[in-house]
Formats: C-alpha cells, structure tokens, sequence
C-alpha cells in the first residue's frame, strides 16, 4: 500500500461517488486510473494510425495485410 496526496476537492469527489455507489474511495479510484490507462491506449493508437495514414506506402501495405487477414473470417469454421 502507498500513500498518495489528493487535493480536498478530489478527496470530496472520490468520497461521494464511492458512497453513492456503494463502493470504496480506492475502488472508485482504481476504476477511474484503469479507465484513464485505457483512453491514453486508444488515444496513443489513434495517433500512430494518423501517422501512418501520411504515408500512402505504409499505409496501402498496412490495407493490404488486413485484406489478407479478413480472408481468415471465411475459413469455413462455425463462429459459436
């Protein structure tokens, strides 16, 4: 366990939520730094994407590998 230093306002914050729904002030805590890690993840890959859009070798090779991955979704095998 660790120590960290929260304002009063944030401390507030975290302490109504966690009452409102039945939880921990740490869970609502971990919840919103697992929700935070996950937009900074999409937010990063957006970004990559972007840059690789700018380049139309790159990027044409970049479709043209997931045209022969969506060959795999015909493979005969029944989804479940």
């Amino acid at each position: 366990m660790s120590t960290l230093r929260i304002s009063k306002e944030i401390h507030a914050t975290l302490k109504g939520m966690a009452e409102s729904e039945g939880v921990s002030m740490q869970k609502v805590l971990d919840r919103a730094v697992e929700a935070y890690r996950r937009q900074r993840f999409l937010e990063e890959a957006n970004a990559a994407y972007g840059a690789l859009r700018l380049k139309p070798d790159t990027w044409r090779e970049e479709q043209e590998e997931r045209e022969a991955w969506e060959a795999t979704l015909a493979d005969g095998i029944p989804s479940d």
